[in-house]
């Protein structure tokens, strides 16, 4: 993965991780299942799940630079995903966009079935505060 892309990207265009540190993107990836999409040799798409491979997994940082939107890249990434052995045995795979609905009710995304039994701790700029 080209990771500088991957922080440009997050850091500064995201509504979801602006300004993010490059240490904690290079740490974010090392720790997820990673997927990009490449033309030319140059990544044009990035996605990643947190998972632990058997029974739950949370997408997280999907994007397509704007160049490259609009062709199917994103529908292709999730395809590959969807088609791992491990993937199709989650019990439980979740997101959050503020944008993309569509695009993943394609893929049986839906709301949850029981947001009472969901709880979180949200704290959404969390990234910008000195890590120790």
């Amino acid at each position: 993965m080209d990771v500088g892309l991957v922080h440009r990207f997050l850091s500064e265009d995201s509504y979801w991780a602006k300004g993010i540190s490059y240490e904690l993107v290079d740490h974010s990836l090392a720790n997820s299942f990673c997927i990009g999409a490449f033309i030319d040799g140059r990544q044009v798409a990035f996605g990643r799940v947190i998972t632990d491979y058997t029974t739950f997994g949370w997408f997280a940082d999907f994007f397509v630079v704007p160049a490259h939107r609009g062709k199917g890249i994103s529908k292709m990434m999730l395809s590959f995903i969807l088609d791992q052995p491990w993937s199709k045995r989650l019990r439980r795979m979740m997101l959050n966009t503020s944008d993309a609905h569509g695009l993943y009710r394609q893929f049986q995304f839906q709301e949850l079935s029981r947001p009472a039994g969901l709880l979180e701790i949200y704290r959404p700029n969390v990234h910008l505060q000195t890590q120790e």
